[in-house]
């Protein structure tokens, strides 16, 4: 008889049968050009991992999620009848904004806290979140792109953000921020569009700006398939409740409509 002892446990999945899947596509046959993601929009954590050791009053604040950016994201898929994928675990999990070599894909500190549940993981179990989280989530993505260029339908890809309203002991006075690369022509045309409101303080590359280290999405699926492309960045305090949420959609639909990218040149 062989020796039980000898054969190595198969790892536990990362996400049992209670935890939720990665991610939800929000109207699937939209019609849109636009396409709207958003990377930190849930604050789930896998029940394997205990709430990463910390209290829920840490993972509510702005370093587990993107506070508001799932309800804008939603209303404003249905006002532009576009297809959207919001993404369920917190990003003290994994940040599915990064590249797998960068240092912050999954902190063992975010803005002074320590994550107990992140100290010292092994390479195995970095990758079981990868694989568990940040490909699938990834992979929908890239999956939808490939069809609507196999479509030869138009995209106009936004990735939804928003930001704390202070951070570093710093006030930040940005109602948004308009965050781009190298390709500016969504980007610039928005900035221009959201300045024309008339009662916004709008960042240009502000409060964050993109690079192919810091960030996934923009470099990935933005640049790299040459899609007109933006992130949008909006300050949470704005967008904390329902009317916030809802408010800035209606301004964001309105906008979007209206803004007019087909004559810019590629960069």
């Amino acid at each position: 008889m062989a020796d039980s002892r000898a054969l190595p446990l198969a790892a536990a999945p990362l996400l049992g049968a209670e935890d939720p899947a990665p991610f939800t596509v929000l109207h699937p046959a939209g019609r849109s050009p636009y396409m709207l993601i958003a990377d930190h929009a849930g604050q789930q954590v896998p029940g394997v991992l205990a709430d990463l050791g910390l209290p829920q009053v840490e993972r509510d604040r702005h370093i587990g999620w993107d506070i508001g950016i799932a309800g804008v994201t939603r209303e404003l898929a249905r006002l532009l009848d576009a297809w959207a994928i919001t993404q369920t675990y917190s990003r003290l999990v994994i940040d599915c904004n990064r590249p797998l070599a960068s240092p912050t894909l999954i902190p063992e500190v975010s803005d002074h806290t320590v994550v107990p549940g992140n100290a010292g993981l092994s390479a195995a179990q970095r990758q079981q979140r990868i694989d568990a989280i940040h490909a699938p989530y990834h992979s929908r993505i890239a999956a939808e792109l490939d069809a609507r260029a196999g479509q030869q339908r138009p995209t106009l890809l936004v990735m939804m953000h928003s930001f704390t309203p202070r951070m570093n002991g710093a006030d930040r006075p940005w109602h948004a921020g308009v965050l781009y690369h190298q390709d500016t022509r969504l980007a610039h045309a928005l900035l221009q569009a959201l300045r024309d409101e008339g009662d916004l303080v709008v960042g240009d590359n502000e409060p964050y700006s993109v690079s192919s280290t810091s960030d996934y999405a923009v470099p990935v699926h933005g640049e790299g398939r040459g899609l007109l492309h933006v992130e949008l960045e909006i300050r949470q305090d704005l967008i904390a409740d329902a009317a916030g949420q809802r408010a800035w959609a209606e301004r964001l639909a309105r906008v979007f409509t209206a803004l007019d990218v087909t004559a810019r040149p590629t960069p």
